[in-house]
């Protein structure tokens, strides 16, 4: 083979390479310009999201007749919460446009039946997120709220309020006064983390369908599953039995479906061997 030939050949093996890089870059800037469209949307209306992830502390404060507020502990701090809610709305309002771009550089490189099969996850997983957060919102979040507000003591006055008790009346009271930055911080890592930890049947399955992990081997280390989810458990949420094992109750039902979900995907996979007259696996 010449120089010349064998040159050719090198520039025919990198042309898809270079095709690939071509097409990453494109949709790695689609999905950019989305968050940073998305995020800019969210800036403009940055206090009703506010307002809607504060109503679970503000339901805590009111149970216990106090006044819903949170304070700036810095002057530039309330320009940077609204940038802190615009990136994580952002997020969450482009993650189907990016799963979308996601979509669209992996197809190609699919078969038609593949195609097909992926498909269903690649919309499962957005939804499963989305049922995480609100289980996060609506139950685990005012359990939590209502575990740590229980640490106050005292009257439950600010010393300023003029409704405070006299000073001779006064007790070492502790009292509530949260800085906006850290509760959203807070509220915002417990929603993505039940959103994450509700992806489990998605990437079970997912493994499942590449043949990755078996049914029964799920099964098998399901001790160590529960081990591992009672950590979870003690680990993303406060200190307090209902909400840990509302979350393990939770987590583990999902890990359990999973194994049905894999168990499924097998009896599939083992029937069309069958019908090709193809050795199968029990």
């Amino acid at each position: 083979m010449s120089k010349t030939d064998a040159r050719d050949d090198l520039d025919d093996s990198s042309a898809p390479l270079i095709e690939h890089l071509a097409e990453l870059r494109t949709r790695l800037i689609w999905s950019v310009l989305a968050f940073i469209a998305a995020m800019l949307i969210c800036y403009t209306v940055w206090n009703p999201i506010y307002n809607f992830l504060t109503r679970p502390i503000c339901a805590a404060l009111e149970d216990r007749g106090q006044e819903c507020g949170l304070i700036l502990l810095k002057l530039q701090e309330g320009f940077f919460v609204a940038i802190q809610i615009s990136f994580f709305g952002g997020f969450i309002l482009a993650f189907p446009i990016i799963a979308y771009q996601l979509w669209r550089f992996v197809a190609p490189g699919l078969y038609r039946n593949e195609k097909a099969a992926f498909l269903p996850f690649l919309i499962a997983s957005p939804l499963m997120f989305f049922l995480g957060a609100a289980f996060a919102y609506y139950i685990i979040l005012p359990m939590a709220y209502d575990f740590f507000l229980g640490f106050q003591q005292g009257p439950l006055t600010l010393p300023d309020d003029p409704a405070a008790a006299p000073p001779s009346d006064r007790m070492a009271g502790i009292v509530f006064q949260g800085s906006v930055s850290e509760y959203l911080t807070l509220t915002t890592k417990f929603i993505l983390a039940f959103g994450l930890s509700f992806q489990l049947p998605v990437a079970l399955t997912l493994l499942g369908k590449a043949g990755l992990v078996s049914s029964a081997g799920l099964g098998g280390v399901r001790k160590y599953a529960v081990l591992l989810i009672l950590v979870l458990s003690a680990v993303v949420t406060p200190p307090d039995v209902i909400s840990q094992v509302v979350l393990f109750t939770v987590v583990y039902g999902l890990y359990e479906i999973s194994i049905q979900l894999v168990k499924r995907i097998e009896r599939r996979r083992n029937e069309e061997l069958r019908a090709q007259g193809l050795p199968v696996d029990e």
